[in-house]
């Protein structure tokens, strides 16, 4: 079966095209559908067998970066998205659509290991206060996440955000991250050693070097970094001097096999 995938469209969304593409080439059949579409019923959650949420400035953050995006998932299509995730179909956000996610409280979606109350996360100003635009080094790190699982090669991905810095307001939660393998990607040095918070390799200062997170589940990945943009060799930016290869394109393959599957 080739899935379907929902590519949401608001206002201020960008790389949508890009998104699409790369899922076309893992294999699946991507639609940009506008969210008025979803509103008034002229497309359907039902008909899709994965979510992607791109990049962008969603109604151009107004609130906050993804807040009113985030305020769509979780008032107008509330029982629609719940269904999707319970159903176990794999959903990604992207940058924008990352801070949706968890704006929504849909990332990181976990428990304390320690105390019975519900993790509380960010995505916060760069700790430089400044918009990064710049390329980045992944390393894929949770088997549990169905877009990471399997993948032991590092990314090599563009970045473009002003507030990728994910925290967590107690940071003794981030061992239930580490034990939930929901930290799915981090942030490496271009040689796959550990950042260890140093800039640039660790671009916005994120807690723990992390660039990504799933939920418990491991169905819905939120990143910052744009693997969408770095899903052919030419788009390398040292194509020409011969250097290639750290494609994001696996992420994408993983999550379409997935979905087929289902």
């Amino acid at each position: 079966m080739t899935p379907r995938a929902l590519l949401l469209y608001a206002t201020g969304t960008n790389r949508d095209d890009e998104a699409a593409r790369a899922l076309e080439l893992a294999g699946a059949q991507p639609e940009i559908v506008p969210l008025t579409q979803l509103r008034a019923g002229e497309k359907h959650w039902r008909d899709y067998q994965m979510l992607v949420l791109p990049g962008g400035f969603a109604n151009a953050d107004a609130l906050g970066a993804g807040k009113i995006l985030a305020l769509d998932l979780t008032l107008y299509f509330a029982d629609a998205v719940n269904e999707f995730i319970d159903k176990g179909k794999p959903v990604i956000g992207i940058c924008n659509g990352f801070q949706a996610l968890v704006k929504a409280k849909i990332l990181p979606n976990a428990k304390s290991k320690i105390e019975n109350r519900r993790l509380e996360a960010t995505l916060t100003f760069n700790a430089n206060n400044h918009f990064e635009c710049r390329w980045v080094t992944l390393q894929p790190v949770s088997q549990k996440c169905v877009w990471t699982r399997g993948l032991n090669e590092l990314m090599y991905c563009p970045i473009a955000h002003g507030e990728g810095n994910f925290q967590l307001a107690n940071e003794n939660d981030l061992e239930t991250l580490r034990v939930n393998e929901q930290i799915a990607l981090r942030y490496v040095c271009e040689n796959g050693e550990a950042a260890n918070g140093a800039y640039p390799f660790n671009p916005n200062g994120s807690l723990d070097d992390i660039a990504g997170v799933c939920n418990e589940r491991g169905n819905v990945l939120g990143l910052m970094p744009h693997p969408e943009d770095h899903v052919f060799n030419f788009q390398h930016p040292r194509h020409t001097r011969g250097e290639r290869g750290q494609l994001g394109l696996s992420l994408f393959e993983n999550g379409v096999r997935y979905a087929a599957a289902l």
